[in-house]
């Protein structure tokens, strides 16, 4: 069984660090956990893992954002994987810093990663893990919250937060979306 995890961000050294990034990141520990490499291919940096008789392939769109569906259409009909084997890792400014929430299905809650890969997809009825970044911003200042880079503090409580997720991918893969969400979404 194959599966497509895609991290979303943006790509470029001045958004490495930025929240808006944190599915990237949250792919990039996963990969290194999994002692794999990406290698730049079309839309984007691929690795491929296998975790038991789960097959998985990584991507980390090279379509910026908002074109994200594309790299994962592509992605999608190149490898033959099925809807239900999808997996998204995204930023979301609606949950306090930290929080890990999975979904079966859902609206795109206004990331334009999201809403691009619903209209190329035809559908929200995909996985997703939503990654809290919280909402700590100035009336007006959304965009430079989510493209600025984690607080200190922020930095010292991610590390702790990404070993949750290196757990969700696999038990995503091999338990399937129920159940994670079970296990997971009830986690502090």
């Amino acid at each position: 069984m194959k599966h497509l995890i895609v991290g979303l961000g943006n790509i470029g050294d001045e958004y490495r660090a930025t929240r808006h990034n944190i599915g990237f990141r949250m792919l990039d520990a996963f990969a290194e956990a999994s002692n794999v490499a990406f290698e730049d291919r079309r839309y984007g940096m691929v690795a491929r893992c296998r975790v038991k008789n789960a097959e998985m392939l990584l991507l980390k769109p090279s379509t910026f954002m908002n074109l994200s569906g594309n790299a994962v259409r592509y992605w999608m009909q190149e490898e033959k994987i099925m809807l239900e084997n999808l997996l998204v890792l995204v930023d979301d400014l609606n949950l306090p810093f930290g929080t890990i929430r999975i979904r079966k299905q859902g609206s795109a809650g206004g990331h334009n990663g999201l809403r691009h890969i619903e209209q190329v997809l035809c559908t929200p009825n995909y996985a997703r893990v939503r990654f809290g970044i919280g909402n700590e911003y100035t009336r007006g200042g959304q965009i430079n919250f989510v493209l600025g880079e984690w607080t200190e503090e922020e930095e010292k409580l991610l590390p702790e937060r990404l070993e949750v997720v290196k757990e969700i991918i696999p038990t995503f893969c091999l338990q399937g979306i129920d159940r994670t969400m079970n296990l997971f979404n009830s986690r502090k």
